[in-house]
């Protein structure tokens, strides 16, 4: 099922960063779940365009993520 564009969600995603980000760095990412997949965004240019992804996507990704 392919996702909408970012442009035609209408549900305000709530951002969540990181635990192991902080204020002083501003090179994050941020996520917020919706009902249409997983949203990310750079921290640094909140207005910049999101990666939407299939919660499968997401689930692949974390693995790789978390040994980082």
């Amino acid at each position: 099922m392919p996702l909408k564009p970012y442009s035609e969600v209408s549900i305000a995603p709530e951002w969540i960063r990181s635990s192991y980000s902080t204020d002083e760095g501003p090179d994050c990412v941020e996520v917020a779940v919706h009902p249409d997949g997983i949203l990310v965004r750079d921290s640094k240019n909140p207005d910049s365009p999101r990666l939407a992804l299939a919660p499968t996507a997401w689930a692949a990704f974390l693995p790789y993520a978390s040994g980082r």
